[in-house]
């Protein structure tokens, strides 16, 4: 390895994105966080004796909470990726197309 004034070089990789068992693993921990949330707002707008402004807080906690938890569950690896449009330039021009019959794995 190499070393500079004594010290081993530790090359890291900053950009590289977490595998996808880490990536599932922040996934299920953040919805269940998330549902966690949900029943106690639930429960609270049952049990507790609050005005209603806070009631009618805690319900809609309890409602819509599931659908962002459930959205941000399956975003998975495609956070951060945006569809960009590259028009054809000359030399994507000249590259064959694969045909149509091999597109498929295995044929």
């Amino acid at each position: 390895m190499k070393t500079w004034r004594g010290r081993r070089v530790v090359h890291e990789i900053t950009d590289a994105k977490p595998s996808l068992s880490e990536d599932i693993g922040r996934r299920e921990k953040r919805y269940l966080i998330q549902m966690g949330i949900r029943t106690v707002c639930l429960i609270l707008a049952v049990l507790v004796d609050a005005p209603w402004p806070i009631r009618a807080l805690l319900v809609a906690g309890a409602v819509f909470l599931p659908y962002f938890a459930v959205v941000g569950a399956n975003a998975g690896h495609e956070e951060g990726r945006t569809a960009r449009f590259t028009p054809l330039d000359e030399t994507e021009a000249d590259q064959k197309e694969i045909p149509r019959h091999r597109r498929e794995i295995g044929s």
